[in-house]
């Protein structure tokens, strides 16, 4: 089994690296390989809606969303990490999930993610729930903790004495892992994936 924890800060080993390395750890000690995925400092460009990924299979831009992509059909698991930037994830994880989960249901479905933050103060629970957003659209099991997934400091070492922090980001990762294992315990039971009905899709208008 694997999760990928996805790091949506522009910083490769400050804050939010540091609250996910603490999940990392725990994850390796329930036998889960892992992989820290770094969206890196370069700009994401946002999804414009073009559809071009649906007939392809990839995206036309050439960046860190393809090289993911790549990755989902063997990954059982995600959390994806970020900063808070006024209230919300960074710009960067935002242009990325939006073009990563776009069209993507099938892709995503039935495998469990959550989603982590790291700030200075506040604004992490409004994260959450934004990125969480991309969770319950696609039909996959939100992970949860003893607390909401964050940490609070301005650099790594203040993360690190963030106790009650820390400590939430291993019980996320030991209820990771645990669902993970239900899920393929379950499997190997027998017990199948819910088919799910056509997805009927209507506006307000007709």
């Amino acid at each position: 089994m694997k999760v990928i924890l996805v790091n949506g800060s522009p910083h490769e080993k400050g804050c939010t690296y540091t609250a996910l390395k603490e999940v990392e750890k725990t994850l390796n000690k329930n036998d889960i390989e892992t992989e820290i995925f770094w969206l890196g400092n370069k700009p994401v460009a946002g999804c414009i809606g073009c559809g071009n990924c649906l007939k392809t299979g990839e995206c036309f831009v050439k960046d860190k969303v393809n090289e993911f992509l790549e990755k989902v059909p063997t990954t059982d698991g995600f959390i994806f990490g970020t900063p808070v930037h006024f209230a919300a994830s960074s710009g960067m994880l935002s242009s990325f999930m939006d073009r990563v989960f776009y069209g993507r249901r099938n892709l995503f479905s039935n495998k469990p993610a959550s989603a982590v933050a790291s700030c200075r103060r506040g604004g992490a629970t409004a994260t959450l729930d934004e990125v969480n957003k991309y969770f319950g659209i696609s039909n996959m099991p939100i992970v949860s903790s003893q607390y909401w997934n964050m940490v609070h400091g301005t650099k790594p070492e203040e993360v690190l004495k963030d106790e009650e922090g820390m400590q939430t980001m291993r019980t996320l990762a030991n209820n990771m892992a645990w669902l993970l294992k239900s899920i393929e315990a379950g499997r190997k039971a027998g017990i199948v994936v819910p088919k799910n009905e056509p997805v009927i899709s209507t506006n307000f208008i007709k």
